[in-house]
């Protein structure tokens, strides 16, 4: 049986993991698979077909624990421990819920304190009893008379909540109000010495895309401007026809530098017969943390290609990427009426890991629209929109990025 720490508008955890409100969704996956062996039975729930109206949620079915994170930003909203009976809990060192301890009222009056009256639901038939970040709901069932309040409040009835009640619901989240929480900024210990997009926009001129411009958020003290005590805040733009070195200065390392072994799109290009072989791959620079991977010309060395990635659940690559990028939030048949309409059917992407294994998500559509190619899921939501053009040195493109962006 896990045995937790409650961080009121903070967190949930112990001395060897810590489950903080803001934090990304793919770090508490790490947390979930570094120690798989002690929490067991993990589900992931969304909605398949609008991904945006309904939380991300890790459900720990064997420790009743859920953490509900933004569908936007994929951050952790809520820690809802929703059944008492399979964890300890403690408050300042101290447990309020145990096999020896029952969570009664009169246990969470004198682990936390004096607050406002019970608040009484009665679609629910739950009370809820609120403290600043983190409240309790307790089960109205067991009683033989339900609670009398006022004819004139017909949702919420404010009262004291019966002696000897048991919780049957925890939620941790920031702010007073668990209805209008929303997820946190991303807690410093959080950053991991990596570097996080704010925004990001598209660069543009009239013939199609120039560039990317990012806000980048980054942990410690340096050059820029200050978001906060410790987190500080960075304009980098980058270009096509930019080197390795400007690509470096701009973002840092990659996570990860990514060989090309083939072009399986090559076949769609005006005159692939003509194409050269390369004696050489291109290759990418991955950013993570960014949802942003660049592809350089093996020969130049020079930007090629901007890969941007939206990270929705129920896509073959859902969680490699640590970040969405919020500018492709819109579905496909919305940006359509933005940008146009493809002249030419998509091209069908199917992603397998291998020629023996199966992709349970199904195939992808691909639509070439502006030097842009978007590739849409079945639910029309877009997973990913690769920008090319033909490179250019920096100079020509920096001049050029003083049109439009989007």
């Amino acid at each position: 049986m896990l045995d937790l720490e409650v961080v009121p508008e903070r967190s949930l955890g112990n001395e060897q993991w810590e489950f903080a409100l803001g934090m990304p969704f793919s770090q508490a996956v790490s947390i979930l698979q570094k120690h798989c062996r002690i929490i067991k039975n993990v589900q992931v729930l969304y909605s398949e077909q609008t991904p945006l109206s309904h939380d991300l949620i890790l459900n720990l079915t064997q420790d009743g624990i859920k953490l509900l994170f933004d569908a936007t930003n994929q951050r952790l909203k809520v820690i809802e421990v929703y059944d008492l009976s399979k964890v300890k809990l403690k408050y300042c060192g101290v447990h309020f819920n145990s096999q020896a301890i029952a969570p009664t009222i009169e246990q969470i009056d004198q682990s936390f304190g004096a607050t406002h009256p019970g608040v009484y639901n009665p679609a629910e038939q739950l009370f809820h009893l609120n403290f600043r970040g983190l409240s309790f709901s307790f089960q109205l069932e067991s009683w033989n008379e339900a609670p009398k309040y006022e004819p004139g409040l017909t949702f919420l009835a404010s009262m004291q909540i019966p002696h000897g009640a048991m919780v049957r619901r925890m939620h941790i989240y920031t702010g007073n109000n668990l209805q209008e929480t929303r997820a946190p900024p991303m807690p410093l210990a959080c950053f991991l010495g990596n570097i996080y997009a704010e925004c990001v926009d598209v660069l543009r001129d009239g013939a199609g895309p120039l560039g990317l411009k990012l806000r980048l958020l980054a942990a410690g003290s340096g050059v820029g401007v200050m978001a906060d005590a410790k987190v500080r805040s960075m304009d980098r733009s980058i270009f096509f026809g930019d080197s390795c070195q400007d690509v470096l200065g701009a973002l840092g390392s990659p996570h990860k530098v990514f060989y090309k072994s083939e072009d399986k799109m090559k076949i769609h290009s005006p005159s692939p017969h003509k194409q050269v072989p390369s004696k050489c791959n291109d290759y990418f620079f991955n950013f993570f943390t960014l949802g942003v991977d660049i592809l350089f010309d093996s020969t130049t060395h020079l930007v090629k290609k901007f890969v941007l990635h939206t990270n929705y659940p129920g896509h073959y690559n859902f969680n490699i990427q640590e970040e969405n990028i919020c500018l492709l939030m819109l579905p496909w048949d919305q940006i359509q009426e933005l940008l146009g309409h493809p002249m030419e059917k998509p091209v069908v992407l199917h992603r397998s890991s291998s020629a023996n294994n199966t992709n349970p998500f199904g195939s992808t559509f691909c639509f070439g629209l502006q030097r842009m190619i978007f590739e849409v899921m079945q639910n029309n939501h877009i997973a990913s929109v690769t920008l090319y053009g033909a490179p250019r040195t920096s100079s020509q493109a920096r001049a050029e990025s003083s049109g439009s962006s989007h």
